[in-house]
């Protein structure tokens, strides 16, 4: 992951995390990167420091430089606005289309989930949809015996 400083055509700044140079490169050429203050999809890179990491603090890196404040008036956003990019706003709406779907549509089984899908994959029950809870060890069980499982998004707002 690239976490880039940018600017907008309005001088905003603000920053972003992307999978790779190109992937930064692709989403603001079909205009999903856009300004969290103003909208504004005319966005650039922005000058930035580099994260330096020395032999002696190894795996403490340097902290970039605290942004400069701005007191103009048209830096100050006029109403409620939320950094979240679009793309991730719509990645959660996704994600929680899933998760719906799935517990629409599954059993849940709740503590009782890695016996059930051990009892569905050896053939001692009916294959069905289910999903529940296990621990870390449990799915890893379950991973290395070949049973396929997916954990279930969990969004921030599940959680409060």
């Amino acid at each position: 992951m690239i976490r880039y400083a940018l600017r907008c055509d309005q001088d905003h700044e603000f920053e972003s995390w992307f999978q790779s140079s190109s992937a930064f490169d692709s989403q603001v050429k079909r205009k999903l990167v856009t300004c969290p203050l103003c909208g504004s999809a005319k966005v650039e890179k922005a000058i930035m420091a580099p994260r330096i990491v020395g032999k002696k603090g190894r795996g403490r890196a340097t902290p970039p430089p605290e942004p400069a404040a701005t007191t103009t008036p048209e830096a100050t956003p006029s109403g409620p606005t939320s950094l979240m990019m679009a793309q991730e706003r719509e990645l959660r709406a996704k994600l929680k289309e899933l998760r719906d779907h799935i517990v629409k549509n599954a059993d849940n089984v709740g503590e009782r989930f890695a016996n059930e899908a051990r009892a569905m994959h050896y053939g001692d029950k009916e294959h069905r949809p289910i999903y529940g809870e296990a621990s870390p060890d449990e799915a890893k069980s379950l991973i290395d015996e070949g049973i396929e499982v997916s954990p279930l998004p969990t969004l921030p707002e599940d959680r409060n």
